[in-house]
């Protein structure tokens, strides 16, 4: 019997959520179905903010420690539900995922080096190097028209040519939801580390495997990955809890570990507060079932969604996913420009969805769609989007 309710509506209006209360400074209207930013409209594990309400209740709020204990969910959360063993000098906090990546380009990287990415990719990946007067070398995944795959021989092309200093993976890759296969992993690592790289691998949709795969670090793969790599994750995620910012990283090789970690102590850019560190515990200790009937929910509305745009919206293509909870829409089979395809979502189905050129070039004419949130909301949102493209289809015909 299922204990949690994924199907209840929550009115996350006024909460200064970005996801609803951003909408008019990102989409220039407020009467859209948000679907976008990836964070779920579910209600968050109880035993989560029950953890949080427990410390909140006491009238002093004064510097905290970082409990032993918070470092060892992390431990066995990853040997319980990945298989991945890690110890407590290999771990750090870090405040947030695009952070970390931020704080490494830093580090082990000079203004004008090179940063590999993998478009379409997640933006931020983008915009921290160039932001950080780096150099973006793409190295574009190969679409069949069904799925991604990762070019390794363009990326042994780049790298030769550009000589770039590090890599930044998502795996599982965001926005296509791939979980990269254990030989890519490896091949990727040995490319790396025979040009010098650094790798910095974005695993904070990990924990969001469906169908019952297995989520495969990069530091697990090989020597050459656990030589190069830097490997960052969280709970937010996986239990809804961005707002707490609790993310880690976990570093395997002593050398390229241990002056890090002490560039980012004396910083203070590792010190967590203490909600952080409380949430981050509760969530690991005690939201596994939570996550495995989210998870469930989340597998159906895949489903519902590929088969409700198999009947009902033709031209349109769904990349099915094997992780998380977004969704890649193939919307080039409806003959339309990629502004086109936007104005349809915005001024005719009223929905927001993230436009797929944000992750790239490669991105033009996709977009992508949040399903975490409950079904009756989807829908919605899908008959609106039926609609929208049926009128497009009959204006197109009577033109």
């Amino acid at each position: 019997m299922k204990k949690y309710n994924f199907d209840c509506i929550i009115d996350r209006h006024g909460t200064a959520c970005i996801k609803f209360d951003g909408l008019d400074r990102v989409f220039g209207r407020h009467d859209l179905t948000p679907l976008w930013i990836a964070d779920l409209d579910f209600a968050v594990c109880p035993e989560i903010t029950a953890a949080l309400n427990r410390r909140l209740q006491h009238p002093v709020l004064g510097y905290a420690e970082v409990a032993d204990s918070y470092w060892q969910s992390i431990i066995d959360w990853q040997r319980r539900r990945h298989h991945f063993g890690i110890c407590r000098e290999e771990l750090a906090f870090v405040p947030g995922v695009v952070k970390g990546i931020g704080y490494a380009v830093n580090y082990f990287t000079r203004p004008g080096d090179g940063i590999v990415i993998q478009p379409p990719i997640y933006p931020p990946f983008r915009s921290v190097v160039e932001g950080n007067d780096r150099r973006v070398v793409e190295n574009p995944l190969v679409f069949d028209g069904e799925t991604y795959r990762m070019d390794l021989d363009g990326l042994r092309r780049v790298v030769a040519e550009e000589k770039p200093k590090m890599l930044v993976l998502c795996n599982p890759h965001n926005p296509i939801g791939i979980q990269w296969d254990a030989d890519t992993l490896a091949e990727l690592a040995k490319i790396c580390r025979e040009a010098g790289m650094v790798v910095v691998s974005d695993e904070i949709h990990g924990d969001l495997m469906l169908e019952g795969r297995r989520h495969i670090p990069f530091l697990e793969v090989s020597d050459d990955a656990r030589a190069v790599g830097i490997m960052l994750g969280a709970p937010s995620k996986t239990f809804n809890i961005p707002g707490l910012v609790s993310s880690w990283m976990v570093i395997k090789n002593p050398e390229l570990r241990e002056p890090y970690y002490k560039w980012m102590m004396v910083n203070e850019f590792s010190s967590p507060v203490m909600i952080s560190t409380i949430g981050a515990e509760a969530a690991y200790n005690n939201g596994e079932q939570w996550l495995d009937e989210m998870l469930d929910y989340v597998r159906d509305n895949i489903e519902f969604v590929i088969d409700y745009v198999g009947r009902h919206i033709p031209g349109l293509k769904v990349v099915r996913p094997e992780a998380s909870f977004l969704l890649w829409l193939d919307f080039r089979g409806l003959n339309l420009c990629h502004r086109e395809v936007m104005n349809l979502l915005l001024d005719k189905a009223h929905l927001a969805l993230n436009d797929g050129a944000v992750f790239g070039t490669q991105g033009e004419g996709f977009a992508r769609l949040n399903i975490g949130t409950p079904r009756c909301v989807l829908a919605a949102a899908l008959e609106s989007l039926r609609m929208a493209v049926a009128g497009k289809c009959a204006d197109v015909a009577l033109n």
